[in-house]
């Protein structure tokens, strides 16, 4: 008993490393064992964390990377790595079904989780209302925790996609400037 849970923190940490094959690997027999055995408390939380190490671990290399690598040069590439369509699927996929899981289950706080992660996936592909809605949802059920680390990202989660895309200082002073040398400009005009 408790076997699923002891490999998904191991899978888990194994993703906190880098090494997302690996945790995958024990993610997979977590749930072959959870099948064969019918231990399904944790069941949600094993096909999040799929979803979460498919993404880490399934990326595209940047056509700039492919260059640098083949010219064997030692300077790192500036370009985000981007996770496959196909591994996109799978990890969507992996969020849906923990967080029906855990629908069935009543689980609320592993729903927390699953929509924690599908929220993030969805912030990442610009659907940043449709993450916001469901994730308010399922935080608004809560009525209590609210200092226990899940709830705590959740609000943080929340706060950044209402803000919507954020606006960097220099982008602020330049249109900023472009306000002034307008009004500037006018005043010029207005003064000849």
């Amino acid at each position: 008993m408790g076997q699923s849970y002891q490999r998904a923190l191991l899978a888990e940490a194994y993703g906190k490393v880098g090494q997302t094959k690996e945790g995958l690997r024990v993610l997979n027999e977590a749930q072959t064992t959870a099948h064969k055995t019918g231990e399904r408390f944790y069941e949600a939380e094993l096909y999040r964390l799929k979803g979460e190490l498919t993404l880490n671990s399934k990326v595209k290399t940047s056509p700039r990377q492919v260059k640098a690598s083949q010219n064997q040069s030692k300077i790192p590439s500036t370009q985000p790595l981007a996770p496959s369509t196909q591994a996109e699927a799978e990890a969507k996929a992996c969020f849906h079904k923990a967080i029906e899981i855990a629908r069935r289950q009543q689980a609320k706080s592993l729903e927390l989780r699953g929509v924690m992660s599908l929220s993030r996936f969805w912030q990442q592909q610009g659907k940043r209302e449709k993450a916001r809605k469901l994730l308010a949802e399922i935080y608004g059920w809560f009525t209590e925790g609210f200092d226990t680390a899940d709830l705590k990202e959740a609000k943080a989660l929340l706060a950044n996609l209402a803000a919507g895309p954020h606006i960097t200082r220099s982008k602020k002073r330049k249109s900023g400037e472009k306000r002034s040398a307008r009004a500037t400009k006018r005043s010029v005009r207005t003064s000849d």
